[in-house]
């Protein structure tokens, strides 16, 4: 086998030779956003043992997940490697093709590669005895845990989520489990007593586990909650304790707060057991999430959170979807309460941890790792060299899939300050300076073309030189069909195809809406389907602020076109429908109607959240 020879360290390795290597424990959190925490600024959520990691060690501010879902972050965490050149990019089953997607998506592993080299193999292979604990989603059966590295495993299989969070989760709490792989029982939790919380449950087995290590052997814990994932449930007495504390007029979601308060509650149990058992002194800890904070809703008692000042959340390319909080503690070599902005990645996990615990490994030549040992950041020990080229290596996303919360398929390059976005479907391409823009709000590509360029030639070449699986057009693809009865075409404001500046799809559930219209070359271009050409009054679902009302838009569908006046409606989310005009419609079939700003008096166009072509 051909193979490249990785060193410990950058620098100096942190253990002297005679020591043991130092135990490694790695807490995965499911769909926490990264303002969920306390130590990240969050008001409202009671994180107080992770507080306390983050004040034992560093705290990193510009951490990103893998991928803005689940599956293929976990993939690129366990083997240091791309979701794209795993072909292992979107969660597992994953969401498929549909009439109502432009773009057909590529076939993905439903596991991991048999033979890879993996984070606990290495482990594994330089005496460490390896656990794992918890949520897997990379298949199950003959691709889980024991047949990547694991000696120990404990509820991993290949299901995303809990198919509840009480127990039992043995044979009796399941009526047809063999046909439904969420509702199966989860395996090493039969013995759990009945009404016993899922998160709490894992912390105890995670607990059993460290009380029966010595000091004879390291042990590598891998720990991967199912919590915060939906369906949102936790304790009831602690949902209550939120709820009486909930602050009025701010959105809070009181059941997350508490799934994410035992979830924490869980971190504290660990931390205490490796105390007690006089570990915690030689035990590196690192905490982290798969993805952004679910944003939008899906399913009952959703969103989960909001990742203000980010945009969006799970299952976008935008900050909010893909920024993650990380933790990262190891007594004496980690300084206490430290911080970092250097951006980093899941990837960097596996060649980082490995040089911290002094680990020698071979990597295959043809089959790369793409993450960066940046282990001298986190304890101090970069030299100017060193910092210069991680503030500014690429770090790329690719992500040839819709997501179920309305993300695009698309790509994404954050180098230095920059972050360019591509839309896959559109073509849109957008440029943020993200250390000043976290929320990505002014987009730059129109007054960096040479950048946008640049940018676009490097992904395409990155993207070949991964092998990574492309997208395709979907012969399939109907967008916004008119009603069969009544041949109406009702277009949501979700297939919007925005253009500009600032212009945007609001995906949060309270707005839904094409808003930030406040620059007037903007515009908005909405897929449709046609069936029977003719004339169609069109509809338009509108808000407008105080103070913004009078702007003209043109309303187009290929050469016939009307103009209306937006109207104040008193604020920006009090939407009215207003019919606006008629548009003839001679041709059949897929059509798009744009909607341009001739004038903007105010602040800004307005909202729009929905409009209906009526054939007369």
């Amino acid at each position: 086998m051909a193979a490249n020879f990785a060193q410990a360290s950058e620098g100096k390795s942190p253990s002297a030779p005679h020591q043991k290597h130092p135990n490694i424990v790695v807490i995965l959190a499911d769909d926490l956003g990264w303002a969920d925490l306390g130590c990240y600024g969050n008001p409202f959520h009671k994180t107080p043992n992770l507080d306390q990691l983050a004040r034992d060690g560093i705290r990193c501010t510009q951490a990103y997940a893998a991928c803005p879902v689940c599956s293929p972050t976990r993939a690129a965490l366990l083997t240091g490697q791309n979701p794209a050149r795993l072909h292992l990019t979107d969660w597992l089953p994953g969401r498929g093709n549909r009439s109502d997607q432009a773009l057909r998506v590529p076939e993905i592993r439903n596991s991991l590669p048999q033979g890879i080299m993996t984070l606990p193999g290495v482990l594994k292979s330089n005496g460490y005895q390896t656990c794992s604990i918890g949520k897997w989603h990379l298949g199950g059966g003959a691709t889980g845990p024991l047949q990547y590295g694991f000696q120990e495993q404990i509820a991993g299989d290949e299901r995303g989520s809990p198919a509840r969070w009480f127990a039992p989760f043995g044979p009796k709490a399941v009526a047809n489990g063999e046909k439904n792989p969420q509702g199966k029982p989860i395996p090493g939790l039969e013995d759990i007593p009945d009404g016993e919380y899922l998160t709490d449950a894992l912390a105890d087995k995670a607990v059993a586990f460290i009380e029966k290590q010595t000091d004879e052997k390291p042990f590598f814990l891998y720990l991967p909650h199912f919590a915060v994932h939906t369906p949102m449930n936790a304790p009831e007495e602690t949902i209550q304790k939120f709820r009486d504390n909930k602050p009025p007029g701010v959105v809070r979601n009181e059941i997350y707060a508490a799934m994410l308060y035992h979830l924490d509650a869980a971190v504290g149990k660990v931390m205490n057991s490796l105390t007690e058992k006089g570990f915690a002194k030689n035990t590196i800890v690192v905490f982290t999430s798969d993805n952004g904070g679910l944003a939008t809703i899906e399913g009952k008692n959703t969103p989960a959170t909001i990742n203000a000042p980010l945009r969006e959340g799970k299952g976008w390319l935008y900050e909010g979807g893909i920024r993650v909080p990380l933790i990262v503690s190891f007594p004496k070599h980690i300084p206490d309460g430290s911080t970092t902005d250097f951006p980093m990645t899941t990837l960097d996990l596996l060649p980082s941890l490995l040089s911290l615990a002094g680990i020698q490994y071979q990597v295959d030549a043809n089959s790369p790792l793409d993450g960066m040992n940046i282990s001298d950041i986190w304890t101090g020990n970069a030299t100017p060299e060193f910092k210069k080229s991680a503030f500014e290596r690429p770090l790329y996303w690719h992500y040839p899939h819709y997501a179920n919360q309305g993300g695009f398929p698309g790509g994404v390059i954050r180098q230095g300050p920059w972050k360019y976005i591509e839309n896959y479907q559109t073509g849109r391409k957008e440029l943020f300076l993200v250390d000043k823009d976290p929320g990505e709000g002014r987009n730059r590509a129109p007054d960096e073309p040479e950048k946008i360029t640049q940018f676009a030639n490097q992904l395409a070449t990155w993207k070949q030189s991964v092998n990574a699986q492309e997208t395709v057009p979907n012969p399939d693809y109907i967008p916004n069909p008119p009603h069969e009865k009544t041949g109406v075409i009702s277009i949501p404001a979700k297939s919007a195809q925005v253009y500009g500046r600032q212009l945007r799809y609001e995906p949060l559930p309270h707005k839904q809406t094409v808003g930030f219209w406040v620059e007037k070359d903007d515009y908005v271009v909405f897929p449709l389907t046609v069936t029977k050409p003719g004339n169609y009054r069109l509809r338009v679902f509108q808000g407008c602020g105080k103070g913004s009302g009078g702007a003209i838009v043109e309303a187009k569908i290929k050469d016939s076109s009307l103009t209306f006046v937006v109207e104040e409606t008193g604020h920006f989310q009090n939407f009215v429908w207003r019919d606006v005009g008629e548009l003839k419609i001679d041709d059949i079939g897929r059509q798009e109607i744009s909607l341009k700003a001739v004038s903007k008096p105010g602040v800004a166009v307005g909202d729009f959240r929905a409009l209906e072509l009526i054939p007369q």
